[in-house]
């Protein structure tokens, strides 16, 4: 037992004069830190929400749509389109006639539908997912398209270098503008009101011309040719001429006949 004490007692002696040394310390010195940790780049901010989109103030701030906004707000519609305007995966794609694509026809054109006529009109504008102006041409090669309104009311796109065209069966309006484009919503405004043949069975009967202004006799008369239209100082003028040629006229007869009388009595 005390040999083995001694053993350890002199192999922890050792053990400590090695650490000790100069040799083990410059070895220690002359050793290569150890790397850095690696440090990870910071994660991306998320992408910010899209904003919210009213569809009944951008359409009453942004154009004559206000017929058309009428309409939404009657139906219950504008309710169907704001609920899919704030899916940020689907989105919506509306085509809005401006005030003077109704006023084009006559009223009997929509006051004569149904409610569910009217519902489907509406509907009828409207696609249910958003596309820019760019994708129209690629959209186009997929005619015919279906609309809000159901798969068999359908519409036919063109796009012939950027000139866009939306063809109903009564209709072929083209984008005019782009009211809004940020998805998840586009707004495009049409210059006429698409009109599906599920509704109209026949082309609907365009508003009556104005009639034309009714012309006034007297101011016809008044607008009379200039020749006709002379000053009275030059009638007054004209008539004082006439009445001096005419005198002159009669005192060149008188003159003659007395000078014819003179000379037949000196005969």
């Amino acid at each position: 037992m005390m040999e083995f004490r001694a053993s350890f007692f002199t192999a922890a002696m050792l053990a400590i004069a090695m650490l000790s040394s100069p040799a083990f310390a410059a070895q220690k010195a002359t050793s290569p830190p150890a790397p850095p940790a690696d440090i990870l780049p910071p994660s991306p901010a998320p992408a910010p929400a899209p904003g919210h989109v009213d569809l009944a103030d951008l359409l009453s701030v942004a154009g004559p749509f206000s017929t058309f906004l009428e309409y939404l707000k009657k139906t219950d519609v504008l309710e169907t389109f704001q609920s899919k305007a704030s899916d940020t995966k689907e989105g919506i794609t509306m085509f809005v006639p401006k005030n003077s694509a109704f006023a084009a026809l006559r009223t009997t054109t929509f006051a004569n539908l149904t409610g569910d006529q009217l519902k489907s009109l509406l509907l009828y504008h409207a696609l249910p997912k958003y596309y820019s102006l760019a994708e129209f041409n690629k959209l186009s090669s997929l005619n015919p398209v279906a609309t809000f309104a159901g798969s068999q009311y359908t519409l036919n796109l063109t796009d012939n270098m950027g000139s866009i065209r939306v063809k109903s069966m009564w209709s072929n309006p083209k984008i005019s503008s782009s009211v809004y484009s940020t998805r998840p919503v586009a707004v495009y405004e049409v210059d006429k009101v698409l009109l599906p043949m599920q509704i109209f069975k026949s082309d609907p009967p365009l508003a009556p011309a104005p009639a034309p202004a009714l012309v006034d006799d007297k101011a016809s008369d008044d607008t009379a040719s200039p020749a006709s239209r002379k000053p009275a100082s030059e009638k007054a003028t004209g008539s004082k001429s006439a009445s001096y040629r005419a005198g002159v006229s009669v005192a060149s007869y008188v003159a003659v006949a007395v000078s014819g009388g003179l000379m037949m009595l000196l005969w």
